[in-house]
């Protein structure tokens, strides 16, 4: 899989996501993304204890730890690729969580509008 080049929606270099817990398609601490990243885990989020309430009441349970996949469980304050519809998805329903613009792939804009991030962008 060849990474797409790795440019925010500001259109400068990719910022880290998050290195713990690790996160990213290719779990490289950042939203680096190809196309087979159909789900274009392209926004970097902060999480809340809404957005995860959210996200597992629609099916994508983000807060549990699976450890046969290495994956803690996140929990509010939490740093974390999410698929781009994901976001819209919360932003629609009023739950969106924050987004570091520096760490989110600019490959999110073929999904969220950049006003939308930026409503809800977070210093890092």
């Amino acid at each position: 899989m060849q990474k797409q080049d790795s440019i925010n929606v500001l259109g400068g270099a990719l910022a880290p996501c998050s290195r713990d817990p690790l996160t990213g398609f290719f779990r490289d601490g950042a939203c680096n993304t190809c196309p087979e990243d159909q789900g274009s885990h392209t926004v970097c989020a902060v999480m809340t204890a809404e957005f995860l309430a959210f996200s597992k009441y629609v099916g994508n349970d983000l807060s549990s730890p699976h450890p046969d996949f290495n994956f803690p469980g996140l929990k509010p304050g939490d740093s974390w690729c999410l698929c781009a519809a994901r976001f819209l998805q919360a932003h629609d329903e009023g739950c969106a969580p924050k987004v570091h613009l520096e760490a989110t792939h600019q490959r999110a804009l073929e999904v969220v509008p950049l006003r939308l991030l930026k409503d809800h962008a977070t210093q890092n």
